[in-house]
């Protein structure tokens, strides 16, 4: 073979591989995988679903998987390194911070009001919204409030305190750490008062174990009830990770604010067994009690009010400041 045939067999050969080599590349090309942790598959968390259906993550170059981690294991695998981040109150991450050198950061937020009611189970609720009237019907009643420790009991024991009985004398709780057992507490009787969420709302109506709630803690106004955390170190780590996902979920809540089509398909998809007119309900409350995040931002003062929460039901007694444990550089970044 000749000299310029050989140098020609070999540039071609050359120039297969790197066209091949490009070729591989692009079909073999992976999105960066993170996983988000969840206390309880909510239909609340619709924004966050609805960026990973609506494709808004891989638009960012991220495979967003979210696991069900119960009983407070949403913050400690964030700790642990399990998960990239958790859904969860600024609130929870705080007391995971604690001593700790890495705290969890919360970086936006998607549930902007305290997602939880009070239904009366086969009673007549208080005649009026009073703290009068509140305490009046609440003394020597049992509620159905969630899992101690979790953001649903501590806002009933906040309110309780607030007016001016002790949870668990004046007020006694059952503390189931499954959330869904609540509807079976109040209809077996084991409990006067239910606190839930939608689709269990709805549910109790459907089996006429309740009627409408009696009293909704969205009355707080803004309040960061579920944001996205993630560690100081992969702040400090990874910002383009951080900035791309904090993209994808504040183009999610502003789809799911302005598209009611949208969000019913995605609530579909995360919920399939679940009837309709149940994810419709899930829905006209969402929507009637503004629950979801305009913009992402998560403010002082409504922090503030998570932590007066955990602070005066005694589960915080460490310090506070906003700026360590909220970080809105990447929202602000998209203004």
């Amino acid at each position: 073979m000749s000299k310029v045939r050989l140098f020609g067999v070999i540039c071609l050969a050359v120039l297969l591989g790197i066209l091949a080599g490009c070729t591989g590349g692009s079909e073999e090309e992976k999105l960066k995988k993170i996983t988000i942790a969840e206390p309880v598959h909510l239909t609340g968390y619709l924004p966050l679903y609805a960026a990973i259906h609506e494709g808004y993550f891989e638009e960012e170059g991220l495979d967003v998987e979210v696991v069900t981690a119960t009983g407070g294991a949403h913050v400690t695998t964030v700790v642990s390194g399990d998960a990239w981040g958790n859904i969860a109150g600024p609130d929870s991450n705080a007391l995971a911070n604690i001593d700790s050198n890495d705290p969890i950061v919360s970086v936006v937020n998607v549930v902007n009001r305290a997602n939880v009611y009070l239904m009366a189970g086969g009673d007549t609720p208080p005649a009026g919204a009073s703290e009068e009237e509140l305490a009046a019907y609440l003394e020597g009643k049992t509620i159905a409030a969630g899992r101690y420790g979790g953001s649903p009991n501590l806002l009933t024991r906040y309110l309780i305190m607030e007016l001016g009985m002790e949870p668990g004398k004046d007020v006694l709780l059952e503390e189931p750490a499954d959330a869904s057992a609540v509807v079976s507490l109040v209809e077996n009787g084991q409990a006067d008062i239910a606190n839930g969420a939608e689709p269990q709302i709805y549910d109790g109506i459907e089996k006429g174990v309740w009627n409408e709630p009696f009293y909704g803690f969205p009355s707080l106004g803004d309040y960061p009830y579920s944001v996205i955390s993630v560690k100081q170190s992969t702040i400090d780590e990874d910002p383009e990770t951080v900035q791309k996902f904090v993209e994808a979920i504040t183009k999610a809540l502003k789809a799911v604010d302005e598209d009611e089509e949208l969000a019913m398909r995605v609530l579909k998809k995360e919920f399939p067994t679940t009837e309709e007119a149940s994810l419709q309900a899930s829905l006209d409350r969402a929507y009637a009690d503004e629950l979801w995040s305009k913009d992402g931002y998560i403010t002082e003062e409504a922090t503030d009010k998570t932590i007066d929460v955990v602070t005066k039901t005694g589960v915080y007694k460490g310090d506070y400041k906003y700026e360590e444990l909220v970080n809105m550089e990447f929202v602000e970044a998209l203004e």
